[in-house]
């Protein structure tokens, strides 16, 4: 049975300054902390509705404690605490995704999945960046957290030490389809609303787009999540080209 000071500490995790001041963040669900558990992140507690057929230790709790500690409107029978590692030096011998004041965290998790897939081992966020333990951020890259290294940092300070070419994306930049990308660099993706920040977009060397086919044209923009995965997938395929 939890305690009521056990039950308090686990629902402060949900907010960003507990998180920071414990270095501890929360994953749901058998998908997502069985990800997490195969990987190097460490195991700071499991709670869980059903016995375990594995080696991690986990306490055993109600579907009624569940439903207390959870942030998720419908428990999926099991939540870990695990220990937020310590960032990594950024390797700028590869390409490097930065985020320039991306605010939504179902985006910021896509975006880490994809980070993943693609091999890109480095993100980059500014400090307005929704927070990458968000449990929204956690539950949406399935996973994927453990396997690409985030660094929060001041951007316009980490873009101008950085010797590596700045791609920034733009409604009105040059046709993805007809650029040819670095095999190396800083890809820049915006605010969901506003895009790229003045300060970020003098910083970048090249503007690209992703042209709309649409006969009426008359689609504003791309989620960035999806942009994201289109313009990461062009990167690849033109330096595995070469």
């Amino acid at each position: 049975m939890l305690s009521k000071n056990q039950i308090k500490f686990i629902t402060g995790l949900h907010q960003k300054k507990y998180r920071d001041e414990h270095k501890l963040f929360i994953a749901e669900g058998f998908k997502t902390i069985s990800e997490l558990l195969d990987s190097n992140m460490q195991l700071h507690e499991l709670y869980t509705t059903k016995p375990l057929n594995s080696d991690a230790k986990a306490t055993l709790i109600t579907e009624k404690e569940l439903a207390k500690i959870s942030t998720l409107k419908t428990p999926n029978r099991m939540l870990a605490i695990f220990k937020i590692p310590e960032p990594q030096p950024i390797d700028q011998s590869k390409l490097i995704l930065a985020l320039d004041d991306i605010r939504d965290p179902g985006n910021l998790g896509t975006i880490i999945r994809l980070c993943d897939w693609f091999g890109v081992i480095d993100l980059v966020c500014s400090l307005t960046t929704a927070d990458c333990y968000n449990p929204k951020v956690i539950q949406s890259s399935m996973g994927s957290i453990a396997r690409v290294n985030i660094n929060y940092m001041p951007l316009e300070a980490f873009l101008k030490d950085s010797a590596l070419k700045k791609i920034g994306t733009f409604m009105d930049g040059e046709n993805v389809y007809k650029t040819i990308l670095p095999e190396k660099g800083i890809l820049i993706m915006g605010n969901e609303a506003n895009g790229i920040s003045k300060d970020i977009e003098a910083l970048s060397d090249l503007k690209i787009a992703i042209p709309r086919f649409g006969e009426l044209q008359e689609t504003e923009s791309l989620n960035v999540a999806t942009a994201t995965a289109i313009l990461l997938s062009e990167f690849k395929r033109n330096s595995t080209e070469k």
